[in-house]
């Protein structure tokens, strides 16, 4: 049974979510303050007064977004969540490359990946990595896939940074789907699988990926290739796929049968104040 759940992320030294409202939110990443656009956030402002601090607001005009630079922002910067250390940057898309509403579940995959014995860890659509890195850095051999090259090479930066040795993690650039297929038809067994599908992506070989029509066939294959070892566990987030949590939970019990789990929303929690932001779903279940 797959029971309701849901994840709250709480700020951390590198971290806090400042302010939120009138369809925006206030993040301070390391030094650097952002504003980003956040449709959830339906309620008004609660500290107008920090948002004059922002090194940088996300707008969109005619459509197209962009970056207003109001003070000096690096390049990349560093950051750190527990052992594991990445770099932020401001992309085309709003994002940082850091996810912090991931924050519990990486806790949670660390806790289990923890007490098995060296398993391999399958991280699909594993964009920058730090689920990669919070693996290797507790003892997993990772193989982490992911159809950007420019997403594979800024993982491998954040490992490399973290100190993860060359030989813990296998960088593969694939389609994850066709990647997956392959697996299965090798006999290849994973003790713990993690996957982040967005709604719509291409592979390395410009394949479509569409979640509503690809997801169950993903989730067929990826059923072959999760061991059956006591401890061994599925972990699926959904950033911006459009779904709710019990949509994700019942596809999984369709494809994995009878499984032990949760699945819920994941917030992100103001600094200041008990409001939360919504910022995704999850399922995720242990063997």
């Amino acid at each position: 049974m797959i029971y309701d759940q849901h994840l709250t992320s709480v700020p951390w030294s590198d971290y806090e979510l400042l302010d939120s409202g009138d369809s925006m939110k206030l993040e301070r990443f390391g030094d650097v303050i952002v504003a980003r656009p956040e449709t959830q956030a339906l309620w008004e402002k609660q500290r107008p007064e920090l948002w004059d601090g922002a090194h940088a607001e996300f707008a969109f005009h005619e459509k197209k977004g962009e970056w207003i630079m109001k003070k000096s922002v690096p390049e990349s910067w560093p950051l750190s969540w527990g052992n594991a250390r990445f770099l932020a940057r401001l992309t085309s898309f709003k994002h940082t490359g850091v996810f912090p509403e991931q924050a519990p579940n990486w806790q949670w995959a660390a806790e289990r990946i923890s007490k098995l014995e060296k398993p391999n860890v399958l991280n699909l659509f594993g964009y920058t990595g730090i689920a990669s890195v919070v693996a290797a850095q507790v003892g997993a051999f990772v193989t982490h896939v992911d159809a950007s090259k420019q997403s594979l090479d800024w993982a491998h930066e954040n490992a490399r940074l973290s100190g993860v040795s060359e030989n813990s993690i296998r960088w593969v650039l694939d389609d994850a789907l066709a990647f997956v297929k392959r697996e299965a038809r090798r006999g290849t067994k994973y003790e713990s699988i993690i996957l982040d599908p967005p709604a719509f992506g291409r592979g390395a070989k410009g394949e479509v990926w569409k979640i509503e029509e690809d997801f169950s066939a993903l989730l067929g294959s990826l059923k072959e290739i999760l061991s059956d070892k006591p401890g061994s566990f599925f972990l699926v987030n959904g950033y911006a796929a459009g779904y709710a949590p019990r949509s994700f939970a019942q596809a999984i019990e369709s494809t994995f049968g009878e499984v032990q789990g949760e699945s819920g929303e994941l917030f992100i929690q103001e600094s200041s104040s008990n409001r939360v932001v919504p910022a995704g779903i999850y399922v995720r279940f242990t063997r």
